[in-house]
């Protein structure tokens, strides 16, 4: 495994998208899970929520070994405030995301909560 230390880190939030896509493609779990806050949320939909790295990781190595590939989408401009910043993306079958990102102390970004689908339905 790849040491999540050494993966490039986002310095735009508008980056984080491209990197996590590319990291999947790529197979870099490690890679991916360096993109997130030490405990970030993610919500996965149908109320299943992970909460951390380690649960983070256990669910990117599976979506991984299942050779499944994220979509690419359009992504739209980060909202940025402060030290926050709201990413989203529009993908080809109509979910759309949203994503907190947090500026840490180095100018990089990292998620702290990532919805998949803001659809409601």
């Amino acid at each position: 495994m790849n040491d999540p230390s050494a993966a490039e880190p986002a310095y735009d939030p508008q980056q984080l998208e491209s990197m996590l896509i590319a990291r999947q493609h790529a197979g870099d779990v490690d890679g991916m899970v360096a993109l997130f806050e030490p405990d970030a949320v993610i919500d996965c939909g149908g109320g299943h929520f992970l909460r951390g790295r380690e649960a983070i990781r256990a669910y990117y190595a599976e979506i991984v070994a299942s050779a499944r590939k994220f979509a690419i989408g359009e992504q739209r401009p980060a909202l940025i405030c402060g030290d926050l910043a709201l990413t989203s993306t529009r993908f080809p079958d109509g979910d759309i995301t949203s994503e907190v990102a947090r500026r840490q102390s180095d100018g990089s970004w990292l998620w702290v909560i990532d919805r998949y689908s803001v659809a409601w339905g």
